[in-house]
């Protein structure tokens, strides 16, 4: 593959899978295709090689747009989605339009030119797990972990959009032949993540001389990857996945949203308890779990970034160094989230 298409690759996890295939594949050529909402940023691609990394600002819904740009490519990896639960609460119609029309409109491109498809998507499509009490990952029995044989049980309209998508691109794989993959990953943490995410909330509200919030009690329980290891599952899914597979995504990282805030204050020097409890969100999922077995197995995939608080120390760090990248945007995050008492 020489010349690939990047969806919101101007976003959090696409843009560090276009410095991971700059950093690791110097023959491919990537053309990043983002609209640059509020969650794209241009700086996300600063310093990456002009002749190797283009950027295409425009609509993945954009239908002659995207299909003279597929057609000078060999694949497309669509990373590109409206990805906020609190925001689709407030509002689906983006998550719809973007999610659901944008992704039919890429799987069509890719039908007419013949071009292989890899589709980026979440856990959350599988709705949520029982809490358990012995985390991380003892005496598992079946069914406490995701797999790529579970039901879709999505709780939210941003991820019941995003298993729309999903249903779309099997559709098209069995109805006409695509070349395709898809792939559900994890809570993904590391840098360029937008500050409304808890991670980055977490870490500028101390910055910026706030207390943290945590919703309800802190007990619902996310898979952490760190968003390298993401990146690098990705592009051994898209060179050498099975057309027509699914492959789950994890690194293991179960943690309860209350040990990840208490660990953020503690290695920011600060009291483990120094945060507020905020309004639950609705219909919060509970937990989330990956089983990566089909991946490690067949593909030969194993996550680098294994320790969560060394990774999470970096992040805190790029966040430390880098105030000017979310600076701006913060209070108006926060206001946000205040309306609706979180």
């Amino acid at each position: 593959m020489k010349n690939i298409i990047v969806t919101g690759g101007a976003g959090f996890i696409g843009s560090n899978f276009v410095h991971y295939v700059v950093k690791h594949h110097p023959e491919v050529h990537v053309t990043v295709l983002d609209k640059l909402t509020y969650a794209g940023n241009r700086e996300n691609l600063a310093g990456l090689p002009t002749d190797r990394v283009k950027l295409v600002v425009g609509d993945i819904a954009d239908a002659q747009l995207v299909n003279s740009l597929v057609a000078e490519a060999d694949a497309v990896v669509h990373y590109a989605a409206e990805s906020h639960n609190d925001n689709s609460l407030q509002d689906p119609s983006p998550f719809i339009q973007t999610n659901l029309v944008g992704t039919f409109t890429l799987l069509e491109a890719c039908r007419l030119k013949g071009v292989r498809f890899h589709h980026v998507s979440t856990d959350e499509v599988y709705g949520d797990l029982p809490l358990r009490e012995d985390l991380p990952g003892h005496g598992e029995g079946p069914g406490e972990k995701f797999t790529d044989h579970t039901p879709y049980n999505p709780s939210s309209p941003y991820s019941a959009s995003k298993a729309g998508s999903d249903l779309l691109v099997r559709a098209w794989v069995r109805s006409f032949g695509l070349q395709a993959t898809i792939s559900n990953c994890s809570n993904n943490y590391g840098p360029y993540q937008h500050i409304e995410k808890f991670i980055p909330r977490q870490i500028t509200n101390i910055l910026s001389g706030e207390r943290p919030k945590l919703y309800g009690d802190g007990k619902n329980v996310r898979d952490w990857i760190h968003t390298e290891d993401h990146s690098a599952a990705v592009w051994l899914i898209l060179t050498k996945g099975t057309i027509g597979e699914t492959y789950l995504i994890g690194a293991d990282g179960e943690k309860d949203n209350k040990t990840v805030l208490e660990l953020i204050l503690r290695l920011m020097g600060k009291d483990a308890q120094d945060y507020d409890h905020v309004n639950d969100r609705p219909g919060h999922d509970l937990r989330y779990a990956i089983d990566a077995t089909k991946l490690k197995e067949e593909l030969g995939w194993q996550p680098q970034f294994t320790n969560f608080e060394e990774g999470l120390a970096d992040t805190i760090d790029w966040y430390m160094n880098n105030r000017e990248w979310w600076q701006a945007e913060k209070a108006a995050v926060e206001a946000k989230y205040a309306e609706n008492g979180q």
